[in-house]
């Protein structure tokens, strides 16, 4: 995992709402910026969707910016092409850029291993969480509430400390090219 204080690795990538490249400086806040790995096919994504969606809106109106990247190998996994990133983008009106990592480096540098996997860095753009949104899976019953991204997110904005345990992300792994 990447460690706690890493500065942000820096990529340019296409998103497949706008068309437009976006780099993380364009997309960072001086607040705190949210980098999500998810893609489309995985259950555990579609699962947290709409937490992930009421988080975003309620954060973004106190200056935190969110980015969504996925970084799947869409030669065996063609629900997660561009074209269907756009599609599940405006049907789920992503408040957000869904980005498309085709080579896998931006995956590699920030060293996610799973879908969904969330980093949050501070205003200066140093890691301050990275895991799971919350412990509620497919099947567990237990219900979305977002409480350790929303933890780490109110820290980050009160100047306080990183949450000491970190737990990591469950879900898909990310589906690596041979």
């Amino acid at each position: 995992m990447l460690p706690l204080g890493t500065k942000a690795p820096d990529f340019v990538l296409p998103d497949t709402v706008s068309g437009n490249d976006l780099s993380l400086a364009d997309i960072r806040s001086d607040q705190a910026t949210v980098v999500m790995f998810i893609c489309n096919h995985c259950p555990y994504v579609i699962h947290v969707n709409p937490e992930i969606l009421r988080i975003a809106h309620e954060y973004m109106e106190k200056g935190v910016s969110f980015v969504a990247i996925s970084s799947n190998d869409v030669e065996n996994y063609p629900d997660d092409a561009p074209d269907r990133m756009r599609l599940v983008a405006k049907v789920l009106q992503f408040p957000f850029p869904y980005l498309y990592d085709e080579t896998q480096e931006v995956a590699k540098a920030y060293d996610a291993a799973c879908t969904p996997e969330f980093y949050v860095f501070d205003g200066e753009m140093k890691l301050f969480y990275r895991g799971r949104i919350d412990d509620s899976r497919p099947g567990n019953d237990v219900p979305l509430s977002g409480r350790d991204l929303r933890d780490s997110l109110d820290r980050v904005l009160s100047g306080g400390a990183p949450p000491e345990k970190q737990y990591p992300s469950g879900g898909c792994n990310i589906k690596w090219k041979a």
